[in-house]
């Protein structure tokens, strides 16, 4: 076990862990943040995406000890009353329905944004592709990732 310390969601926090935890589990079981969810565990849905440094990460396939300094957000810390504008798009679009995936296609799409104002149809597939969601509601996804970024 080692001592680290996160700065996570603008806050510093110290956690006891072996190197190679994946972040995800020292966000939930550590840190008892339970927004971001596991999902696959080979970084192949998106379900336990945050923000590393601003860049969408699969969290599961992110070992502690490689964070270092890095700037983690989850998706509690995307916003402080949920009001970022791909949460707010998200509400508008009724985007989800179970509602299991939908903490990693925020953060995707909100890191999307970040980079990319103005994604076309094309961007937005190609950067989303790697989140999946069983119930299928990819079209108003779309449709709250192009509303966001009319109001960002």
């Amino acid at each position: 076990m080692a001592k680290y310390t996160l700065n996570i969601n603008g806050e510093n926090k110290e956690v006891d862990a072996v190197e190679d935890m994946p972040l995800l589990w020292v966000i939930r079981d550590l840190l008892g943040m339970k927004g971001t969810k596991f999902g696959c565990g080979q970084a192949f849905c998106g379900a336990c995406t945050v923000h590393l440094d601003g860049v969408a990460v699969r969290s599961c396939s992110v070992q502690v000890s490689s964070v270092g300094d890095g700037q983690i957000t989850t998706i509690e810390g995307l916003s402080e009353d949920g009001d970022h504008p791909v949460q707010k798009a998200w509400v508008e679009h009724i985007v989800p329905q179970c509602g299991y995936c939908q903490s990693g296609q925020i953060m995707n799409a909100a890191a999307l944004l970040n980079s990319n104002s103005n994604p076309s149809e094309a961007e937005i597939e190609q950067a989303m592709e790697g989140n999946l969601c069983r119930c299928g509601t990819y079209n108003r996804i779309k449709d709250a990732i192009v509303s966001a970024s009319k109001s960002m």
